[in-house]
């Protein structure tokens, strides 16, 4: 009688085959990441860059309805030239001087005392950024347009012009007619600056360089007489 004996042999990693995995898995790990890291970063700042443009984008659509309308029923082209100058304006308009409704009293018709018919646009500075505020004296106070914002030139002139508006530039330049005083002024120019500064170090993964842009707006003052145009 003969017998035999059956081993059992079982087969596995041994520690240098785990531990050289779990190091290409931590790599892998790691890289993947920084991929997703640098990726969130990029997204911010998109982002950030979008918001900012487009509030600045509505604050200038509002100024320059408003601007265009400045001296509705009034003498003058309406702007208050002790206020206004490089970075702030201020604009008059008697609204509703002819709206006989029976809301409307007589005293607010004659007046420039409603709300939308003071309004004064300017730079303010807190929190460590620059915010174009819209100030409305007879009606809602201050109210902020826009922030981000790097800086704004209002540039007045009697005639339509032609300038140059520099890729990341602050301000218009090589306009096609000298500037006059707010108080002769026919047409006006807004520009506004906008600057994004840079993410992380240079050379760093993610690294994105400080970001600028310039966006204008031609105003033709609709109540002077603008018979060249």
């Amino acid at each position: 009688m003969s017998s035999s004996n059956n081993q059992n042999t079982s087969a596995g990693f041994s520690l240098l085959e785990l531990l050289i995995a779990m190091v290409i898995t931590m790599a892998l790990m790691t890289a993947a990441s920084s991929l997703l890291a640098n990726a969130l970063r990029v997204r911010s700042r998109e982002n950030q860059k979008s918001d900012a443009l487009a509030d600045t984008q509505r604050a200038l659509n509002i100024m320059s309805r408003e601007i265009a309308n400045t001296g509705f029923n009034m003498t003058g082209n309406g702007i208050v030239a002790a206020d206004s100058g490089i970075n702030e304006i201020r604009i008059r308009s008697n609204l509703n001087r002819y709206d006989y409704d029976a809301s409307v009293t007589a005293a607010s018709r004659a007046n420039v005392q409603d709300s939308g018919e003071d309004i004064t646009y300017f730079l303010n500075s807190a929190d460590n950024t620059m915010y174009l505020a819209r100030h409305d004296q007879y009606g809602t106070g201050s109210t902020v347009l826009a922030n981000r914002i790097d800086g704004m030139n209002i540039h007045y002139y009697d005639q339509k012009v032609t300038y140059v508006a520099p890729p990341g530039g602050s301000d218009i330049t090589g306009a096609s007619a000298a500037e006059v005083s707010p108080s002769s002024a026919k047409y006006i120019v807004i520009a506004v600056s906008v600057t994004l500064d840079a993410v992380g170090q240079p050379g760093s993964a993610g690294y994105q360089p400080p970001y600028s842009v310039l966006l204008c707006s031609d105003v033709t003052l609709r109540n002077t007489d603008l018979w060249s145009y």
